[in-house]
C-alpha cells in the first residue's frame, strides 16, 4: 500500500512538533512546515521532512504543495496548526495586527485547505484537522481577536465539514485546552506591551499573570495529549466531528453552554482575577 502523507504546519515546536512526531510513528509520510527551517532540525533524526513555508504567503504555499505532490504524488492529511495569540484590549491592538492574527489563524488555514482539497477530491479521501481552542467556544476579556479567529476556524470547519462529505474527505476540529508550551507567555508579554499602559491596563496585567504563572504551566497538559487526538483522528474509521483535550477545555466549554451569559462573565472574571 502507498505511504499516506501527511502536512502539519506550526510543526517547528510544541504541538505542531509532537503531532509530526506521532504521524511519523503511525506510519505517514510527514512534512513538517513552519517559516524557519533551521527549527525542524530536529525532526529530520525521525525522518520528518522539513518544509519552508509562510501560511500568509501565497506563492510560500502554492509551492509547498507542489513540492509534496511532486515528491510523493498524494496528500492524506493536512494538519492547520499553524497560528498565535495577539493579546490586547480590542481597542488597543492595530488594525494591521488584528487583520495580521486572521491572516495566520483564519485564511492561512482555509488557503491550505483549498489547496489540498482537489487532490483530496481526486483521491477520494483525506482529512482536514484544524487546530482550534476551547477559546473557541469560549472567551476571555483581552484576548478578543484571537478568540475571534477561533470562533471563525470552528463555523469554517463546520461547514467545511458537509461540503466534503460527499467526495470521501473528513473535517476534524481539535479544541486544546491549556497546554504547556510558550504560547501563554508569548500572549502575555504581548499583552503587557499593548495594553499594560492603556485605560485597560488593570485588566492587562491580571490578564497577563494568570497566561504565564508558574501555577497556570503546573497545571497544562504536555503537547503530547493534542498529538494523540489527532493521531487517533486521521486513523479513524469514523472520526469524531470534535476533540476536546487538555487541561480545562471540557469543563470550560460544558459551562459556557450551562450558564447564561453574566454568570459565565463573572466566572472568567474571577478566573482572570480582574477586580471591578
Amino acid at each position: 500500500m502507498t505511504t499516506k502523507t501527511a502536512l502539519v504546519t506550526g510543526a517547528s515546536s510544541g504541538i505542531g512538533e509532537a503531532t509530526a512526531r506521532t504521524l511519523a510513528g503511525l506510519g505517514y509520510t510527514v512534512y513538517g512546515a513552519a517559516r524557519r527551517t533551521d527549527r525542524l532540525d530536529t525532526l529530520t533524526a525521525d525522518g520528518i521532512r522539513p518544509l519552508a513555508m509562510d501560511v500568509t504567503d501565497e506563492a510560500s504555499t502554492t509551492a509547498g504543495i507542489t513540492r509534496i505532490l511532486d515528491e510523493t504524488g498524494r496528500i492524506d492529511v493536512l494538519v492547520n496548526n499553524a497560528g498565535y495569540g495577539s493579546y490586547g484590549a480590542i481597542e488597543d491592538v492595530p488594525l494591521d495586527e488584528a487583520r495580521y492574527q486572521f491572516e495566520v489563524n483564519v485564511f492561512g488555514a482555509a488557503r491550505l485547505a483549498q489547496l489540498v482539497l482537489p487532490h483530496m477530491r481526486e483521491q477520494r479521501s483525506g482529512t482536514i484537522v484544524n487546530i482550534t481552542s476551547m477559546g473557541g467556544k469560549i472567551y476571555t476579556p483581552m484576548g478578543g481577536w484571537y478568540h475571534g479567529t477561533k470562533f471563525a476556524l470552528e463555523g469554517l470547519s463546520d461547514c467545511l465539514r458537509l461540503e466534503a462529505k460527499p467526495f470521501g474527505i473528513d473535517v476534524v476540529v481539535i479544541e486544546p485546552g491549556g497546554i504547556a508550551t510558550e504560547w501563554g507567555t508569548i500572549a502575555a508579554d504581548h499583552l503587557r506591551k499593548v495594553s499594560g499602559d492603556s485605560a485597560y491596563a488593570a485588566q492587562a496585567q491580571a490578564v497577563a499573570t494568570s497566561l504565564s504563572s508558574e501555577a497556570s504551566a503546573a497545571r497544562n497538559s504536555p503537547p503530547q495529549v493534542i498529538a494523540d487526538a489527532i493521531g487517533k483522528a486521521v486513523t479513524a474509521r469514523r472520526p469524531k466531528t470534535r476533540y476536546t483535550v487538555g487541561f480545562g477545555a471540557r469543563p470550560l466549554i460544558f459551562l459556557k453552554w450551562l450558564l447564561p451569559d453574566r454568570a459565565f462573565d463573572a466566572l472568567i472574571t474571577r478566573a482572570t482575577r480582574i477586580r471591578n
